[in-house]
């Protein structure tokens, strides 16, 4: 019977199978380090082959090392503007062409299915976002949302209070509205 070496203390990061799901899980992690009541980050994803061939100073300073792994590097872009809406702010950019992709990290109150049942009809956005925030069953999540020009897309899902590797959730469709926003930033 093969033996676990893996020492209990250690937690497992999930394998992914495909390239954009290991960006995004790679920023997932690099967003809990920071730990939470974080604004929200952007990323640009870049193919990692290009990028030691185009821009061998940034691939040295991001310790990509040589060639072997090819895949995705997520680069993180400036902070966002404070208090800019993120729809709007997501409308104002454009990606050069060497950016294969971009993903997002927000930080949202969720509700299970059953209390979004209990909204209240008719209240505004500031009311209704304080109903949710004083909520006995809201849910902290940190969401990270990836897409690529060619329309793929990939999600993380992490729980403040399952905060572990392996304990988030991935799937392509698990945060539309945001990977639609993002989607458009490559529109011409």
């Amino acid at each position: 019977m093969p033996m676990d070496n893996t020492p209990p203390d250690v937690p497992e990061t999930p394998s992914a199978a495909t390239a954009l799901t290991r960006a995004v899980l790679e920023i997932d992690e690099y967003a809990a380090g920071l730990g939470w009541d974080r604004p929200a980050q952007l990323f640009a994803l870049v193919d990692t082959d290009r990028l030691r061939t185009e821009e061998p100073g940034l691939a040295e300073q991001l310790e990509l090392g040589g060639s072997g792994s090819s895949g995705l590097t997520p680069v993180e872009q400036d902070e966002l503007p404070a208090g800019a809406p993120l729809d709007e702010f997501l409308a104002t950019i454009a990606w050069p062409d060497a950016v294969a992709g971009c993903a997002m990290t927000v930080e949202r109150l969720m509700l299970p299915p059953a209390a979004e049942a209990t909204l209240p009809d008719g209240v505004p956005g500031p009311e209704l976002t304080r109903w949710v925030a004083e909520h006995p069953e809201r849910q902290e999540v940190r969401m990270t949302v990836a897409v690529l020009r060619d329309g793929r897309r990939e999600s993380a899902v992490r729980l403040r209070e399952k905060d572990t590797a392996t304990e988030v959730l991935t799937g392509p469709d698990l945060v539309p509205g945001l990977a639609d926003a993002l989607a458009a930033t490559f529109e011409e």
